[in-house]
């Protein structure tokens, strides 16, 4: 069940099981052939991904030539796209499927109403995002 997927993500799991189930609702399951750009740097976010099956590539083009530097890859139960749930900004990177990849996108439209009628999952999941920044924060320190 997509309730069991997204409670394994770091980012939802604070979350009661119910407000697991009102996420999931909300959710759509993507398929993408190996090799498919599932987004684009510099795209509108369209919402957050979870990985269910396969792996992808996250890069990032770091000067105007569009040079691409590869920020790591994503596995099964990880998320990416989440900053485009909190902001209007572009897509930050690109994701490309390295196998054959089955994915839950929340919509951000959808995550959005969500917030509004259940505060309390706003409030938990802030409380993630602070301590993911913190630990940033951290490692940045240490360099």
């Amino acid at each position: 069940m997509n309730e069991d997927i997204l409670a394994r993500v770091d980012l939802f799991s604070t979350l009661s099981k119910k407000e697991l189930q009102t996420l999931a609702k909300s959710c759509q399951e993507r398929s993408y052939s190996a090799g498919t750009t599932l987004f684009v740097q510099g795209d509108a976010g369209a919402g957050l991904y979870v990985l269910k099956t396969g792996k992808v590539r996250i890069t990032h083009a770091v000067n105007p030539d569009k040079a691409e530097e590869e920020l790591g890859t994503a596995g099964p139960n990880d998320v990416f796209g989440e900053m485009s749930l909190l902001d209007d900004l572009p897509r930050s990177a690109t994701v490309t499927a390295v196998d054959d990849v089955t994915a839950l996108l929340l919509p951000v439209w959808e995550f959005r109403g969500i917030l509004q009628n259940h505060p309390d999952i706003a409030r938990k999941l802030l409380a993630v995002l602070s301590r993911r920044l913190r630990k940033a924060e951290q490692r940045q320190q240490d360099n």
